[in-house]
Order: structure tokens, then C-alpha cells, then sequence
């Protein structure tokens, strides 16, 4: 039986390298053990090209220990800043991946820049499953849907299931604000209108962020917020806060921006769901467009 008004119990996993949230959602103490990764993490050296699995195996064994069975592996859009581990996640315990469908205008961005039709489906069929706008599923005993909060990335996706809403970087905690808008297909304005579809849910909903960077290191790195501190509090987009106010600052502050370290390895591989695609003679790669980015 699902109920939305159940609390599901989260578990995060914080990877300091690229200071990226993971989560699982789950039902502690229910004979349902289905639960939900979340926006999971596959190490990556930019300087050796090694991969590595130690963040997403530390999910696996929380997963393994509370004997949970996977049943999504979600995605809350194409992240520039780290390689994501649903792939590995997937291959380990199983489960299904997906994404919002606004993956296909990503897809439809990077790859005349790339050219890697040959192992990155341009319909998203490397995801098990593309949600429209505001489908509803479930996660375990928990209702859950989808909504479309683009902005940083045109198909940027927050997932709430039962309280919990997971944002991705669409925003962050009160004292950083949202997320930057200056990648291919973000904008400053859908941000601001994400961020209030988001400040309407209910506010004692629990708010998960996808990142955080502690202002001046000031505090030990946090995951969430519930909708009503984000109103009153965030940085950004506060109540009162118009939109011209907000998009003329974000803009500013985004102009000149470096990109991520790890934007190219990123985005290949998240275009494919997590895979390094086709070897040649056994071995996998990652392409450098020159002068493109």
C-alpha cells in the first residue's frame, strides 16, 4: 500500500572530491525493501584517466547491509562535475535507470561536438525508463513523481517521493543559493521558476541537494533543508526576491566562470548512462574536442 504522506528514511553519501550528494531512499522497519539511488558517483583521475568505485561501493554496502533490493537508479540530469555510478550500481544489484525525457535535448546538444552516435543513443534508450513531466511512480511503499526544474541544465529533474524532495543542482542549501546556469541550454530565468515550483511544495517537506560548498568552509558539509528554511533563508531565492533580481545576479556571477574539471569525461559518460562506450583493441576512451567548449 503507498502513502504519500510516509517519511522515507534517507540515507546520503558525500564524496569530497566533487563535493556530490548520493542518496537511498528506503523503508526502514517495512517488509517492503525496495528503495532508490540517487544521483550516484564513479571516481575518475582527469590526470591518469583511472576509474575507481569506492564511493558507489560504499552505497552497495549500505544497500547490502540494510538488505535492500534496488529498484530505481535515478538520475536528476547529465552532471558536468562528476562521472555518475549508476552503470556500476546497476550492474552489482540491479534495478532500473532513468532520467526526465529532457535528456534528448542534452543528448541533441553534445553530440555534434562529440560525434558518438555509435555508442550514445540519441532517443535515451541507454535508460531503462524517461519520465514525462510530472508522472507519478513509486519507490517502495512511498508515492513518487517527477517535476521538471530546469534551469541549470535544460533537463534537470527533482524527484519527490513521500517528504523528500531530491533537487539535484537545482538548488542548494540556504547559504549557497542554486545551482550555476551557464551551460549549454541552462537559464538564469527557468532557474528562478524551478525555484518556485520547488518553494510551493508543502514546507515542512525535506529538501536534498546535490552538492554543497560550504561558504568560506565554514561548516561541515550538509545535504538538507526543509522547503520552509529554504524560503525564508536561501541566499538567492528567498521570498521576496524578483526574478529580475535574481536572474540579473546569477548572470553576473556566472559570467567568466571556469568549467568543471571533469565536464568532458562527465558528460560522455552520463550521456550513456554511466558507461565509457565502445573499446578499441580493448581499450575504452574519452574524446577532447578542441576549441569547442
Amino acid at each position: 500500500m503507498t502513502n504519500q504522506t510516509l517519511k522515507p528514511d534517507v540515507r546520503g553519501f558525500f564524496d569530497p572530491v566533487t563535493a556530490t550528494w548520493s542518496y537511498v531512499v528506503y523503508a526502514d522497519g517495512y517488509a517492503d525493501k525496495r528503495c532508490a539511488v540517487i544521483d550516484t558517483v564513479l571516481d575518475y583521475d582527469i590526470h591518469s584517466g583511472r576509474s575507481k568505485t569506492e564511493s558507489a561501493d560504499r552505497v552497495i554496502d549500505f544497500i547490502k547491509k540494510k538488505g535492500l533490493e534496488v529498484q530505481w537508479v535515478l538520475e536528476t540530469h547529465i552532471h558536468a562535475d562528476h562521472l555518475t555510478g549508476s552503470a556500476y550500481i546497476k550492474e552489482k544489484l540491479g534495478g532500473k535507470s532513468a532520467i526526465s525525457k529532457h535528456i534528448l535535448k542534452v543528448l541533441e546538444t553534445w553530440e555534434p561536438i562529440f560525434h558518438n552516435e555509435a555508442d550514445t543513443p540519441t532517443n535515451g534508450y541507454q535508460f531503462d525508463h524517461t519520465f514525462a513531466d510530472d508522472e507519478p511512480f513509486t519507490v517502495g511503499p512511498f508515492e513518487a513523481h517527477i517535476i521538471h526544474t530546469p534551469g541549470h541544465t535544460p533537463a534537470d529533474t527533482s524527484y519527490i517521493i513521500g517528504d523528500a524532495v531530491f533537487v539535484g543542482d537545482s538548488m542548494f542549501l540556504p547559504d549557497v543559493g542554486t545551482g550555476r546556469c551557464d551551460f549549454p541550454g541552462g537559464s538564469a530565468e527557468h532557474s528562478y521558476e524551478s525555484s518556485r515550483k520547488l518553494l510551493n511544495l508543502p514546507e515542512d517537506y525535506r529538501m536534498y541537494v546535490g552538492h554543497d560548498y560550504p561558504p568560506n568552509n565554514s561548516r561541515a558539509p550538509q545535504c538538507m533543508a526543509t522547503i520552509g528554511e529554504q524560503k525564508r533563508a536561501n541566499v538567492r531565492v528567498h521570498e521576496g526576491v524578483t526574478k529580475e533580481q535574481y536572474v540579473s545576479k546569477r548572470n553576473k556571477d556566472d559570467h567568466g566562470k571556469e568549467v568543471p574539471k571533469l565536464l568532458l569525461p562527465s558528460i560522455q559518460v552520463n550521456l550513456r548512462g554511466g558507461t565509457f562506450g565502445q573499446a578499441t583493441d580493448g581499450v575504452q576512451y574519452v574524446k577532447i574536442p578542441v576549441d569547442k567548449i
